[in-house]
């Protein structure tokens, strides 16, 4: 009797804590949308990218635990996986536009500012703005609609480049055209949202890596989070190794050069660098990891603006920056700009102390001469020349330079 009452109870027991009926539990984000900022759009980037977020075939955690708990909200930028078909994840940079102290002002003085309260809908708010209104009525994107914004890509902007905007919005499905009549009013609300705050998204959708552009891919947004492909800040990399180090200036070096001279006639200039503005991929590949400074010169058509055009002002105008900033003229803007700013912060930080004499002395004395303006006649492409020849033979040829081995065996390219 006694072993059949034990039984008895142990057999409720197990039912109690593990009744075959009850549903097994699969850890999970508790996602909000005050996280993704869903709960602020349509003054948001887009949703494009919403459904991995939900799906979890987008996570936080870098080692894909199950233990799946959402980072904090005030850091700028976090570190992800990403899958297609959840076996195989590749790494991602989830990143906001500002950090979310400057969100949370921005908001507070859209809604003080026009509705004089402190707390609104967001986009109601904006949508009786008069610069929105315009946008509502026009069917393309003008330089007159795009004004004052703080953006530095639209400080010199031309139709050109503005159609280029519309026609690779990719937060819609059917882009393609360079009227906007595929933009529904929301639409228009998010794309002129994200040219206000930071253009770092847009330039990466309508310069696609794809194209050789030297940006990392654009893989969507959900609210204020924008996904692309993972790279390291080159400041990661400033005590590297003599070869690697060589070799990441001499990748800088191209890559301004490209942003000079390229096939479109655009001319991009930087307008402030640091050690988070370029990065680096798993393969050695330099990338421009932070656009968001990027300004564009058409050297095709020009900007059409005039200057008193630029200091118009707005709410638009003042959602991360001062109102009372002002903005750089686009005549004042040379084909040295970028490169004596990369000499003058970057490349020292790379390269200083890190070859024998007298090679060493041969780079200080030019990252020198370059930070100092280049004063002279000597051009930009001179300049570049003249470095990366002293940078060429210090590089070496292994698997740590994946983006160029084993083809810098058998290439004088590389």
């Amino acid at each position: 009797m006694l072993l059949l009452v034990l039984a008895l109870s142990c057999n409720l027991s197990t039912a109690a804590t593990a009744s075959p009926s009850a549903p097994h539990l699969k850890p999970s984000y508790s996602f909000g949308r005050t996280f993704l900022g869903l709960d602020k759009c349509n003054a948001c980037i887009g949703t494009s990218i919403c459904k991995k977020f939900f799906k979890e075939e987008i996570r936080f955690d870098t080692w894909l635990s199950s233990h799946l708990k959402l980072p904090p909200s005030y850091l700028l930028s976090y570190s992800g996986n990403y899958t297609d078909d959840a076996k195989s994840w590749r790494l991602v940079d989830i990143t906001r536009l500002t950090s979310k102290y400057r969100h949370d002002r921005a908001d507070k003085r859209i809604c003080t500012s026009l509705l004089k309260t402190r707390t609104c809908s967001l986009e109601r708010a904006l949508r009786r703005t008069d610069r929105f209104q315009k946008w509502l009525r026009a069917k393309r994107l003008t330089p007159d609609l795009v004004q004052g914004l703080s953006s530095p890509m639209l400080r010199c902007p031309s139709q050109r480049l503005l159609d280029r905007i519309v026609r690779r919005y990719a937060e819609v499905p059917d882009a393609g055209s360079i009227y906007m009549d595929h933009l529904t009013d929301r639409d228009k609300l998010r794309l002129l949202y994200t040219l206000s705050v930071n253009s770092h998204p847009i330039l990466l959708q309508i310069f696609p890596d794809v194209e050789g552009w030297p940006f990392p891919r654009y893989l969507g947004s959900c609210g204020r989070l924008v996904v692309s492909a993972s790279t390291r800040p080159l400041r990661d990399f400033f005590s590297s190794a003599p070869e690697v180090s060589a070799d990441l200036a001499l990748q800088l070096l191209a890559v301004l050069r490209s942003m000079g001279t390229n096939d479109l006639n655009y001319f991009f200039y930087f307008t402030h660098v640091d050690g988070g503005t370029f990065g680096v991929f798993s393969n050695g590949h330099l990338f421009i990891r932070d656009a968001s400074t990027l300004g564009i010169i058409d050297k095709e058509e020009g900007s059409q603006l005039i200057d008193d055009q630029q200091e118009y002002k707005d709410i638009f105008s003042c959602l991360t920056v001062d109102c009372q900033s002002a903005f750089v003229s686009c005549d004042s803007i040379g084909e040295k700009h970028s490169l004596v700013m990369v000499c003058q912060e970057l490349l020292p930080k790379l390269l200083n102390g890190k070859f024998l004499q007298p090679v060493q002395g041969q780079i200080d004395s030019f990252l020198q001469h370059c930070a100092d303006g280049l004063t002279d006649d000597q051009g930009v492409n001179e300049a570049v020349a003249k470095l990366a020849e002293l940078l060429k033979p210090l590089r070496s040829c292994d698997s740590r330079f994946a983006y160029r081995y084993p083809d810098c065996k058998y290439s004088d390219k590389y």
